[in-house]
């Protein structure tokens, strides 16, 4: 099978997801600098991450003094599906992709990347996979820069409007599959009673935030994962009607 190598087709695949990562980030900029960050701050934060779910949980960590460990479970717990996607995209990668390449297509894969790759059927060549990652990366990058400098100019009243934006973007993500699934409904209401139990009860609410984002986030999916498995959809040899 040919070789997915062509750059334009790379950009054709991902410009749109660049475009989207500017608003998505410039909301991002407009909260950091709320939390009180710098501009310079708050764009390392986004060329070092490109995590929009890690760089929402970090920032209060960071703007509220938490420890280290904090920061970095907090992001392990967040950011672990990654691991699982870079593992599954490189088994379509062509054999002259590199270790040191896979390293950089690693750092800078998301979700939207890697759905637009897997989408693929032929193999990925290097030309396809570099290319496909820089509209990403800019729109990340330039959508964080022009939030944070917004952040700087703008009344407080509007950074504060505007800095809802990022939630409103998760909101819309669960919202469709909470609808079509019961069981992720039922999660996200889990998290939504376990949340506020950390928050408004007395001891608990002494708890760092970041130690309850991984509490709340592994508790619920063990549990949900325990009284919900997927069911195996896969067809045994038994199964395969003969003629």
């Amino acid at each position: 099978m040919e070789t997915m190598n062509n750059p334009r087709i790379a950009l054709r695949d991902t410009i749109p997801i660049g475009l989207g990562y500017l608003a998505i980030s410039f909301a991002f900029g407009i909260m950091s600098s709320g939390a009180g960050l710098s501009i310079w701050e708050t764009v390392l934060i986004s060329m070092t991450n490109l995590t929009s779910a890690g760089q929402l949980a970090a920032v209060p960590i960071i703007a509220g003094g938490g420890s280290l460990i904090e920061l970095a479970l907090t992001q392990l717990i967040i950011n672990l599906r990654y691991s699982l996607m870079s593992i599954s995209i490189s088994q379509k990668f062509d054999s002259k992709i590199k270790l040191r390449d896979r390293f950089l297509i690693a750092f800078t894969l998301t979700d939207e990347i890697y759905a637009v790759g897997i989408g693929h059927e032929a193999p990925l060549g290097k030309k396809y996979l570099f290319t496909a990652l820089i509209s990403p990366y800019i729109g990340w990058t330039l959508g964080t820069l022009l939030g944070a400098v917004a952040g700087q100019i703008l009344p407080s009243v509007i950074v504060s409007a505007l800095g809802v934006a990022m939630y409103a973007m998760f909101v819309a993500i669960i919202i469709p599959a909470a609808k079509e699934e019961k069981p992720i409904a039922l999660l996200i209401l889990a998290a939504i009673l376990l949340s506020c139990l950390f928050r408004y009860t007395p001891l608990l609410n002494l708890i760092p935030e970041g130690f309850v984002i991984i509490i709340c986030a592994v508790s619920v999916s063990v549990i949900f994962a325990l009284l919900f498995p997927i069911k195996d959809e896969s067809v045994t040899a038994e199964e395969v009607p003969t003629k």
